[in-house]
């Protein structure tokens, strides 16, 4: 009886043990960038302070450049539940859901203040309730970038008419539209397609956050670099609400817990980033020049109008912008 007792003690600690393990919650995330970029970085910050706010409830496995999920799957895949959770950059809404790109607006939104303020905000509320409409529950702001660059080879891009002809990468279509206002042809795609379409020639030039031109390499298919406040971009990670909605009280305070830390995180990176990028491209033996003030004014004369027209009548996108403008 003594040994067939410590038998069923031992099958019940090992059932209680395996009881245990299965009570994670299983958190699939995925996103497009590469390993070294600063805000990939701050992604898996975020998710180790998931699993540890959560008391462990949550098993967070980020799967990075794409390796799990193509960059324009991954709406749809978590909306649909195949996947739990997803990040993704704002613009690639696109006419799903258009004003996720009013802060794409060329050089509207480049006060950093605006962002800091973005989490628990009017506008976020704003926008978090029209994804939730879209079948995805929104869970992380994470700032990217204000700082942003025209790359292109054999001379730079800075007036409005060194565009014209220009094959260039496209965001969404309100901001291809301020491109096309120069005379550019504007193609859209993610981030990781333009270093091969610039390789082959399928474009001529790109336009990035300037932290990820260095991170992406841009550099071995492109020689000069125009650093230039055009756009404001961000990530922004969620998940399916059907899934969310199963989680304990505790699993969804540790993800608005960590989705308000990750947020500050996002801004002193992408700050950083912004502010070394330029040097590290020059350092790799890059032509780099810095948009003066004047020229700035000259790109958006042309670019703001063109934008802005893509959302005439559109009620939506000028309440967030009253929203923005109330922060």
């Amino acid at each position: 009886m003594r040994i067939i007792f410590k038998t069923l003690t031992a099958s019940v600690i090992a059932f209680a043990a395996s009881t245990v393990a299965q009570a994670a919650t299983e958190m699939r995330c995925s996103h497009q960038l590469p390993p070294g970029h600063h805000i990939a970085k701050v992604i898996d910050r975020w998710a180790a302070e998931v699993e540890s706010a959560s008391g462990g409830e949550l098993d967070v496995q980020i799967f990075g450049a794409n390796s799990l999920v193509g960059a324009r799957e991954n709406i749809v895949s978590t909306a649909k539940g195949d996947i739990e959770c997803a990040f993704s950059v704002n613009f690639q809404w696109g006419k799903t859901l258009p004003i996720m790109n009013v802060t794409t607006a060329p050089f509207a939104f480049g006060d950093i203040d605006v962002w800091k303020k973005w989490p628990g905000s009017k506008p976020a509320a704003y926008l978090s309730d029209k994804l939730r409409g879209k079948g995805v529950e929104n869970v992380v702001w994470l700032f990217t970038t204000n700082s942003s660059v025209f790359t292109s080879n054999g001379s730079f891009l800075i007036k409005p008419e060194d565009f014209n002809g220009v094959k260039i990468r496209g965001l969404e279509p309100s901001f291809n539209a301020s491109l096309e206002a120069m005379g550019a042809a504007a193609s859209s795609m993610s981030g990781s397609k333009v270093y091969q379409a610039l390789a082959t020639g399928v474009i001529d030039a790109g336009i990035t956050d300037v932290a990820a031109a260095v991170k992406r390499k841009y550099y071995e298919v492109q020689d000069h670099f125009t650093v230039v406040p055009v756009i404001s971009v961000y990530f922004h990670g969620y998940v399916n609400p059907a899934w969310y909605s199963g989680l304990s009280d505790k699993a969804k305070a540790a993800l608005d817990q960590a989705g308000k830390a990750a947020a500050g995180w996002a801004i002193e990176a992408s700050v950083s980033a912004s502010a070394d990028a330029p040097d590290q491209l020059r350092e790799k033996g890059s032509n780099v020049h810095i948009a003066t003030d004047d020229e700035i004014a000259a790109l958006e004369a042309v670019m703001r109008p063109a934008f802005e027209a893509k959302f005439k009548g559109n009620e939506d996108a000028q309440k967030l912008i009253e929203l923005i403008g109330g922060m």
